[in-house]
């Protein structure tokens, strides 16, 4: 009897083990639809003649190639703006992104919030987009400006990407205006 089940557990052993057909390449094969690369807690920095300009930090990154290739974070992400001394001048948060690597424009959705940490700034909007070659951000949504002295509500901004010059379309709320300015 321990003949028999010393020779049975080695042939079930090797029927088990072997296989008569080559392993399949579609477990490697990237979908079409899949990102080619995935990474956890990333952090970016994107800098112009050596000088570090801004930096992205975010939970999860997902990048896709093709034609118009193009990183997602679709869990979130911040960025960080740097002065020339590599002071944070102001920071960009939302609860998605995406970059277009060709385009260099990055476009975010979700509880957008932009400050300005020197002025103590902030505009609040779902939608908002940065062209890091024109050094510019716009909002083609509803956007809310709290200043230190008030708050300010818009159709549509578009302002330097350090937020320190901006316009708004259609201002309401309360806001201080110079006598001689009207």
């Amino acid at each position: 009897m321990h003949i028999f089940t010393g020779l049975i557990v080695p042939v079930i052993f090797l029927l088990v083990s072997c296989s008569k057909a080559p392993p399949s390449n579609d477990a490697i094969r990237v979908k079409e639809n899949d990102p080619v690369m995935s990474a956890k807690n990333i952090e970016v920095l994107f800098s112009d003649s050596g000088k570090v300009q801004a930096k992205l930090t975010s939970p999860l990154m997902n990048r896709y190639s093709g034609e118009s290739p193009f990183l997602e974070f679709p869990t979130g992400f911040k960025i960080f703006m740097f002065d020339s001394v590599q002071k944070i001048t102001s920071t960009i948060t939302g609860n998605r992104g995406m970059r277009k690597e060709q385009s260099h424009l990055m476009e975010a959705w979700g509880n957008v919030v932009v400050r300005n940490e020197k002025k103590n700034e902030q505009i609040n909007t779902e939608h908002l987009l940065w062209s890091e070659s024109e050094h510019k951000i716009w909002s083609d949504v509803k956007v809310k400006i709290t200043r230190p002295d008030q708050v300010i509500y818009g159709s549509w901004m578009e302002s330097n990407e350090s937020f320190t010059h901006y316009s708004i379309q259609d201002p309401s709320g309360e806001m201080n205006v110079k006598k001689d300015s009207i």
